[in-house]
């Protein structure tokens, strides 16, 4: 039987991410995944399957993220060194004297995702190393410190001109009449997902209201329990450092650690680091595309720069510069020894390997699907669609997208697929192409948002140091009731494309949903 370019080239990402919220063992379950999709790429053939798994799966998915391994690697280190310095200690009192409420924790959160709308990677893990000391002092769980770093990553880079994303989009337009950068920011405003995600998560934190799995969290978290992973939170001594401990001594673990940091760390410790990192990531970013380049023809055009970089090559590159220069700092302010800089090395790497792990398996199966003619089956089946359902396209392209995302973990993937079939589909000048090529993009992020083998989702997980599946499980609810909205948004602009009525309105309705889940949780409580 061949399963090629069939339904069944989804198969094994399905069954991997139904493995992993049913079991909650994500290690497992990818692999399961990985493995059921090199028996159907091989047509069952035992040998042949193990073959396949090693070199077109797993040697594949190392080497085509070791950029990202490097540069999750460096952030580790940074984060170490940051705590051993006691600088997270003295940010996280100041922000204890000046952050006097929970909702004003959830929103500088917030804000500061924002701020880092570069790259999502480098988002998720900065945020969560900045916000983790102000979050525990104010008893946020790391399941919700985890899914505000997730909607203000991704969301954000999708929706932000100059970031990486915004320079993977305009790569995979292919037109002579307009250019890929010029289309991505006439479509931003259509991007619904990304869009409501953002109210969505200035909405809960004002009224200081959870549904679902997440309040569940919250409820923990009030009661002394944060809910961190043991398995990502780093131990001084390494003879005591158990991953099978439970929750709360991981917490207290953490806790202790920023205890015992030095007096005279300053906010600016804090600060400084990841000011300098951001500036050289950014260097880092237009430098790898050309910008100091004469030869290039990119020389000196930042736009242009920016959309021809690679970011899995910069990043590791601007954080190696910045980490170089946090030890030379933190060694001058006598804040941290040679010695104990080079204990953060491994101390740092160690905080990683989880997520490492967890990318490298989601990567191979996604390279297993790739394998099957995923992309093939999706151009045949968006080519049978468009001909009946032209107004109702926008929506019909979200929820492909979504589903899509959400099965390979991957969003760069899924509007590589996606765009050339949307731009054959719509004309130039016709304002649903602005639309189609929104919803592609919306469906790809919430896809991505939602899924647990996503990339995105692993980093938001890692940033704040929060067990995968329970990121996966209480951020899940939050996404799909914005998803809801974000397809009504698509269906409406399908026959009725005016930004300034249909945004407002799914604003309107979702805050009103909010407030009617509220007084039902009140009146189930009283």
């Amino acid at each position: 039987m061949d399963f090629f370019g069939t339904f069944w080239a989804l198969v094994p990402a399905v069954l991997a991410i139904a493995l992993a919220l049913i079991t909650k063992e994500v290690y497992s379950s990818l692999f399961i995944g990985v493995l059921a999709g090199g028996l159907l790429a091989t047509g069952f053939s035992i040998p042949g399957t193990f073959n396949t798994v090693i070199n077109d799966g797993l040697i594949k998915a190392v080497s085509g993220n070791a950029g990202i391994f490097v540069f999750l690697a460096i952030l580790g280190i940074i984060v170490a060194l940051i705590n051993k310095a006691g600088a997270a200690k003295a940010f996280g009192d100041f922000a204890d004297r000046h952050i006097k409420t929970k909702a004003g924790a959830l929103i500088c959160t917030c804000i500061f995702g924002i701020l880092i709308f570069i790259d999502d990677y480098f988002n998720c893990l900065t945020v969560g190393a900045v916000m983790t000391p102000v979050t525990d002092k104010k008893k946020i769980s790391r399941a919700k410190l985890a899914y505000i770093i997730d909607a203000t990553a991704a969301p954000v880079c999708m929706i932000a001109p100059i970031s990486s994303w915004a320079a993977a989009v305009s790569g995979y337009v292919d037109s002579e009449k307009m250019s890929g950068f010029e289309l991505f920011v006439k479509a931003i405003p259509f991007n619904f997902y990304s869009i409501l995600t953002l109210g969505f998560v200035i909405m809960i934190s004002l009224l200081g209201f959870d549904y679902g799995k997440m309040r569940k969290s919250e409820m923990k978290a009030a009661a002394g329990d944060l809910g961190a992973d043991a398995a990502m939170v780093e131990d001084e001594d390494p003879e005591t450092n158990d991953a099978s401990s439970d929750t709360m001594n991981a917490v207290k673990t953490e806790q202790e650690r920023r205890g015992k940091s030095k007096g005279h760390a300053k906010v600016l410790d804090m600060l400084a680091p990841i000011l300098v990192l951001i500036g050289l990531c950014v260097v880092a970013l237009i430098y790898n595309g050309g910008f100091f380049d004469s030869e290039s023809a990119n020389y000196h055009d930042f736009i242009a720069a920016f959309g021809d970089t690679d970011a899995t090559v910069a990043l590791p590159l601007g954080g190696l510069a910045t980490l170089i220069l946090i030890v030379i700092y933190l060694a001058i302010r006598k804040l941290v020894s040679l010695k104990d800089a080079m204990t953060c090395i491994p101390a740092g790497f160690k905080t990683m390997v989880p997520a490492m792990l967890i990318l490298t398996l989601a990567t191979a199966l996604k390279n297993m699907t790739g394998l099957l003619g995923s992309t093939e089956f999706v151009e045949s089946f968006m080519s049978g669609a468009s001909d009946s359902l032209y107004k109702m396209l926008p929506a019909v392209i979200f929820l492909v997208a979504v589903v899509i995302s959400f099965s390979t973990g991957t969003s760069w993937g899924t509007f590589g697929i996606l765009i050339p079939i949307v731009t054959s589909i719509f004309k130039v000048g016709d304002p649903l192409l602005y639309v189609g090529v929104s919803a592609c993009l919306a469906g790809a992020v919430c896809g991505d948002h939602c899924s647990p083998i996503s990339d995105t989702t692993i980093m938001s997980s890692a940033g704040a140091q929060c067990n995968h599946v329970e990121h996966v499980s209480t951020q899940l609810p939050y996404a799909i009731t914005v998803a809801g909205f974000s397809f009504v948004a698509f269906i409406v602009s399908g026959f009725f494309p005016n930004i300034y009525v249909v945004m407002p309105v799914m604003l309107v309705l979702m805050f009103g949903f909010l407030l009617v889940m509220k007084y039902l949780a009140k009146k189930k409580e009283a």
